[in-house]
């Protein structure tokens, strides 16, 4: 039987069900995670064999010791995972530590973490990226912007999701950046893109080959609904552009992607771009070695008719899956920020779409930077019937 630890597989709250799946196919699922073990979901502690409580998964010598106390009890660790972009790093090292030979090791994490790094992969790939300036000094960071121009987008060089993001638009900001950043980060300075993101989303066997593909769109940056306290709005695709599986596909081909759940992200740019591309071309943005947080496995479920948390599985236990994809729909996410005056309540939204919602919920505190404080979760046939309810639900007095 192989053994599985699954790092933190409380959270987010959706992730039992890739537990769930491992022990169906046969395998032996050991957690460790912050939470009590009473305080776990019935669903988790049911999908677990095993599972070791640490005060603190920040403290790599607790859950060191946890991986050791498995490896005691149950013998070699054939796979470790989180599936979390917080805890790649983490993993990794687990990984390096213990001789887990099934993914990432510490060598690796430069060119999936580091923005500045991946730029190399993408080009191998024949994948344009935006001019970049790894932050230095103010005398530098000024340079870069004579060359390309204001607007500049500066983040940490390896972050997670839109944290700490800048959006810089004169020497004014420039000057701020400088003050209001964090003195011990390595910030990576690019050219403002005016484009949606798109994304590749896939389950890669062990031979890099895709067992499911698809791809959602935000059309709104991400950076800027974080640092304006928006509403959020992104949805899966009815089908995959073939552009996008093309860059997806080649993507995986230079990261020497093996044995995973991927979450690619690309720029489609809403105008031409000298240097990078016409309007309606795609460009790189930034790998993500890890599904689409937040809901967005189930919502690949509702738009495919189809079960992602298998198909992972499947390709942890067997390398394949016979899992079926079904009817194809658009499956949309709306976010909706607390104190806003919208139109429509609760109970106008519910007795409109009723009949497409899939999920209604309130955001956990930790997902609401990006994500908004209430969500819906709808599926519809058509683009149309998508931009309408995208329309009525956001729509403010």
């Amino acid at each position: 039987m192989k053994n599985f630890i699954f790092i933190s597989p409380n959270f987010p709250t959706n992730y039992w069900m890739f537990c769930r799946e491992l022990k169906r196919n046969g395998l032996n699922v050991l957690g460790i995670g912050d939470q009590a073990y009473e305080e776990l979901n019935p669903d988790l502690k049911n999908s677990l064999n095993e599972y070791y409580k640490v005060s603190s998964l920040e403290n790599y010598d607790e859950v060191y010791r946890a991986v050791a106390f498995f490896t005691f009890k149950y013998g070699r660790i054939d796979w470790l995972e989180s599936n979390n972009e917080y805890w790649l790093e983490r993993d990794a090292h687990l990984r390096t530590d213990f001789n887990i030979t099934s993914g990432f090791q510490v060598s690796d994490i430069p060119r999936i973490k580091y923005k500045s790094k991946m730029k190399e992969f993408y080009q191998k790939a024949g994948i344009p990226v935006a001019r970049y300036h790894l932050v230095d000094n103010i005398e530098g960071c000024l340079a870069f912007t004579r060359e390309v121009g204001y607007p500049i987008v500066a983040k940490p060089d390896n972050g997670v999701g839109a944290s700490h993001t800048f959006k810089l638009k004169n020497d004014e900001d420039m000057y701020r950046f400088f003050e209001e950043k964090w003195t011990d980060t390595q910030y990576i300075m690019e050219e403002f893109i005016n484009a949606e993101v798109n994304s590749y989303d896939a389950i890669i066997d062990s031979n890099g080959e895709p067992l499911f593909e698809t791809g959602n769109v935000t059309p709104f940056s991400i950076m800027d609904i974080v640092n304006e306290s928006d509403n959020s709005i992104y949805y899966i695709v009815k089908d995959l552009p073939e552009d996008t599986r093309a860059a997806g596909r080649a993507t995986v081909k230079s990261f020497g992607v093996k044995s995973r759940f991927v979450h690619f992200e690309f720029f489609r740019l809403l105008s031409d771009h000298e240097g990078l591309g016409k309007k309606g071309d795609v460009m790189a943005l930034e790998v993500n070695m890890r599904p689409c947080g937040g809901f967005t496995p189930d919502m690949i479920n509702f738009a495919h008719s189809t079960d992602v948390y298998k198909i992972w599985a499947d390709m942890i236990a067997f390398d394949h899956s016979t899992v079926q994809v079904g009817d194809h729909k658009f499956c949309a996410f709306a976010g909706r920020r607390d104190g806003k005056n919208f139109v429509m309540n609760h109970a106008d939204i519910m007795a409109r779409y009723g009949a497409q919602m899939k999920m209604v919920d309130r955001i956990p505190d930790v997902l609401s930077g990006a994500m908004g404080n209430q969500m819906y979760v709808a599926v519809f046939p058509t683009r149309e019937e998508m931009d309408t309810f995208y329309k009525d639900i956001l729509e403010c007095r």
